[in-house]
């Protein structure tokens, strides 16, 4: 059971980073805020020179750290439904980036030499992030819900 939840998160925290990194990429490409990069502050932070070292710590921490950490808190994260529980988790994933990466890179504590957007827009991208991460883990597969239905039919 630990195994397949483990999975679940994984495979959840991997669409949620798809999904916020095609938000990046949006905000990114309409000029939003471009000095907040956090693509840019990982490859600078492992001292790389190339953007895919940012993009594979960024996967990397979305599925593999996110994503398991999430399946094995999620049985005692408030919420009750499977999206709610994960923003309240990556309310605390924004809280942990805002004062450990942030400030390492070189943006202070809440991204306060970003100025005041960044904390805001990072937020709301971790809400949006925790929404579809928790969205995803609790989707069930179609047959699980049709032998739970078929288990529990009055004769």
């Amino acid at each position: 059971m630990i195994a397949k939840n483990w999975l679940k998160g994984m495979v959840a925290g991997f669409a949620a980073t798809i999904v916020l990194s095609a938000l990046m990429l949006m905000k990114q490409q309409m000029g939003l805020m471009p000095q907040l990069n956090p693509i840019e502050m990982l490859t600078n932070m492992a001292g790389a020179s190339t953007p895919f070292v940012g993009w594979v710590i960024h996967f990397l921490i979305g599925t593999v750290l996110w994503g398991t950490l999430f399946a094995w808190l999620d049985p005692n994260l408030p919420g009750g439904s499977h999206w709610l529980k994960g923003v309240v988790f990556s309310i605390g994933a924004w809280v942990l980036m805002m004062i450990l990466p942030f400030p390492m890179s070189g943006a202070g504590f809440f991204g306060a030499q970003l100025g005041m957007m960044a904390p805001v827009m990072t937020l709301v991208l971790h809400l949006i992030y925790g929404a579809v991460m928790g969205g995803v883990y609790g989707l069930e597969r179609p047959e699980s819900a049709h032998q739970f239905r078929a288990s529990h039919r009055s004769v």
